[in-house]
């Protein structure tokens, strides 16, 4: 298992992280709208994390905190991302206990998610993290 490093980015960071967000997101939405959510998402109990292997990034992440109604204080991980050729090498397992931690000692009860329908090893990644599905993500452009 490699050993991973966990650094935050800032606002400052975007052109660092944004590249592997666009590969996530398979370029589907042009780079300065990226740029300009991005920097709207910084000001809205919102950060964003790098995952380093020896010095080289790796993955990308971001967390975002809220309360909500059915299930209090949450930290939902988001545009989780980790290069292809760093895949299978335990970098996940790592980056989720990080999170969990994280989450605990800014007072989370729980951890929640979106995945993309198509994203079936996501899927098992998260199942084995005991995330339990609750619903459906709906959205409606207008």
């Amino acid at each position: 298992m490699l050993k991973i490093k966990i650094s935050r980015f800032y606002k400052t960071d975007i052109n660092t992280f944004l590249p592997l967000v666009q590969e996530l997101m398979e370029h589907s939405v042009e780079e300065n709208l990226l740029k300009a959510r991005f920097g709207e998402m910084f000001e809205h109990r919102y950060e964003c994390y790098g995952i380093y292997v020896e010095e080289k990034l790796a993955g990308v992440f971001g967390l975002w905190f809220a309360t909500r109604h059915y299930c209090g204080k949450t930290c939902e991980a988001d545009h989780v991302f980790i290069k292809p050729e760093y895949r299978s090498k335990g970098l996940g397992k790592q980056v989720f206990q990080w999170i969990y931690d994280y989450a605990r000692e800014k007072g989370c009860e729980t951890s929640e998610l979106n995945a993309y329908v198509h994203n079936f090893a996501g899927h098992k990644f998260y199942l084995n993290e005991n995330y339990v599905i609750k619903g459906y993500h709906f959205l409606k452009k207008l």
